[in-house]
């Protein structure tokens, strides 16, 4: 056994430090990351992404969640992040516009199709229609004129029509649902 040199132990720790619990909050899973929320459960999920993890795809459109601009998808399924509090999404799999990128930073072919169709406009509702349209394509891989049409999104640039061919052209692949 080697001995160790007296200035490489470290000294004892002061006797009037006290470890800390762990702070009770909530527990939640983004883009396949775990956080804990400390501060207030009521929060709207919206405010959390943005203002805490600083994920600002998101956007904020009313505080009713009825422009579609602030979707993300729980566990699959296209929410109003300022409609839900922190509280009601724990331990449930929350899915931003940021979270359909790959690791590697390969977009997702809804994404690739949103640019070949130039369906971007301005770009201020593009994640929301990004959400919606993962949404659509998770319960229908199909879907018609009509079924794109009931989608909750509003577009003050004009790209529906752009939007729609984006959706078809991921419809008629296979392309992978987060």
């Amino acid at each position: 056994m080697v001995p160790v040199p007296a200035q490489a132990i470290p000294p004892s720790p002061d006797s009037r430090i006290t470890p800390v619990k762990v702070r009770a909050g909530v527990d939640l899973m983004i883009n396949g990351e775990h956080f804990r929320h400390t501060g207030d459960p009521q929060m709207p999920l919206l405010w959390y992404l943005r203002d805490v993890l600083r994920l600002t795809g998101t956007k904020y459109g009313d505080n009713h969640g009825e422009n579609g601009s602030d979707l993300v998808l729980l566990d699959g399924k296209a929410v109003s992040a300022i409609t839900v509090p922190v509280a009601k999404v724990a331990g449930r799999k929350i899915t931003t516009v940021e979270g359909l990128t790959a690791n590697d930073g390969t977009l997702h072919p809804l994404q690739q199709a949103f640019i070949a169709e130039d369906a971007i406009g301005c770009g201020y509702c593009t994640p929301g229609w990004l959400m919606a349209s993962m949404d659509l394509l998770n319960r229908n891989p199909r879907p018609s004129d009509g079924d794109i049409d009931q989608l909750p999104n509003l577009c003050r640039c004009g790209c529906q029509t752009r939007v729609r061919r984006a959706i078809k052209r991921v419809a008629a692949t296979k392309a992978p649902r987060p």
